[in-house]
């Protein structure tokens, strides 16, 4: 048989940088060749920050972007392509998800953007490019989010043992994989998000390393009542968010001060139990079958986050995906290579269940090579 490569990169609401995988989807089960991931510039995060809400001049600066991301893109696939024997002419497509600026899947806004110049990352790879998932679904009542639950369901589903994926990027989502019922899928709210944040505002560190800075704080309970009264938690699925809502000012609004005991490594300790918590919760009320529970994405590298959910989840096995083959870093990027496989064979990618949507749709927009 022959080889089906595909490329899928991935830059999610972390705002760290591209991941870059190439996969070939010719067997029956995916093959993971090579990755490479390419961090984010100070200046470009916080342009991309900066896009997250409304300003001056956006469409340009959003237009400039999305040719500079593009830039980084092509580069990445390059790079990838570098470190092994197989040479664009042989790849089918690139999946490309784009640097999401805005989420807002809400009845009365119903849209999503995510930039990305794929005409211009076609011309500058040689390769078809795939891109615009999340659109068709929101147009079809969906939330247009989660989309890796499909492939959690065709890469780690087990016929006798339930599951759950946990993904912990800078939103945290879950996916349900029973034996035998339908796969759900939801964002349960923040991930890394508010932790890097509040971090960077501290520390000037982009993240805290293995949560080692949390570690040193304490508990606030009051603070931690007052952020789990957000609405979003209690919401039922199909759910999900971003930026737009678990921002710095969502957070700010719930802090009084050094006064009462509101240090800065407190706050970070706090947010993590938040993180803790909201996953935990929804796993325990929306995956209540689930015996195996397998992390992927930043989150996994946090070892204070690792240990408080383990705790939290008692008498599950909790592990990495990693265990099941796939590195915990990779599989967002390796979602959307697979996702832009079913766009090419016009197979649709979309689970009703999980994003709320009327049917399934065939996902993405394609700009040949």
């Amino acid at each position: 048989m022959n080889p089906a490569y595909y490329i899928g990169i991935m830059s999610g609401t972390s705002l760290d940088g591209v991941d870059a995988i190439l996969a070939d989807f010719s067997g029956p089960a995916p093959i993971l060749h090579q990755t490479y991931f390419s961090p984010y510039s100070e200046s470009l995060r916080s342009q991309l920050l900066s896009l997250h809400q409304s300003g001056n001049d956006e469409l340009n600066r959003a237009a400039l972007i999305s040719n500079q991301l593009s830039r980084l893109y092509a580069q990445a696939v390059i790079k990838l392509l570098d470190q092994s024997p197989v040479s664009s002419q042989q790849v089918v497509a690139i999946g490309c998800h784009g640097q999401t600026v805005r989420h807002c899947p809400e009845a009365d806004k119903q849209y999503t953007t995510q930039l990305v110049n794929a005409a211009l990352l076609a011309e500058l790879t040689g390769i078809t490019v795939v891109t615009d998932f999340r659109s068709r679904d929101i147009a079809a009542g969906g939330q247009g989010a989660p989309l890796v639950p499909a492939f959690h369901q065709a890469v780690f589903q087990h016929t006798n043992i339930a599951r759950a994926i946990v993904n912990i990027g800078g939103i945290a989502n879950i996916t349900n994989l029973p034996v035998d019922q339908t796969v759900t899928g939801f964002d349960c709210g923040p991930g890394n998000m508010l932790m890097d944040t509040w971090c960077l505002r501290h520390t000037e560190q982009p993240y805290d390393k293995n949560g080692d800075w949390a570690a040193q704080g304490r508990l606030i309970p009051h603070l931690l009542n007052k952020l789990l009264s957000e609405p979003f938690f209690s919401l039922e699925p199909p759910k999900s968010t971003g930026r737009d809502l678990f921002n710095i000012q969502w957070l700010d609004q719930f802090l009084i001060g050094n006064e009462t005991g509101e240090d800065a490594k407190d706050v970070q300790a706090t947010l993590l139990q938040l993180t803790v918590i909201t996953i935990a919760n929804a796993i325990e009320r929306d995956c209540a079958a689930a015996k195996e529970i397998f992390v992927c994405g930043g989150g996994a590298h946090n070892a204070v986050l690792m240990a408080r959910l383990k705790e939290a989840l008692a008498g599950r096995a909790v592990l990495l995906t990693d265990d099941l083959g796939v590195a915990a870093d990779w599989v967002e990027a390796y979602a959307f290579a697979w996702l832009a496989q079913q766009t090419m064979l016009k197979v649709p990618a979309n689970l009703p269940a999980v994003t709320g949507a009327k049917g399934a749709r065939v996902l993405g927009a394609i700009y040949p090579a």
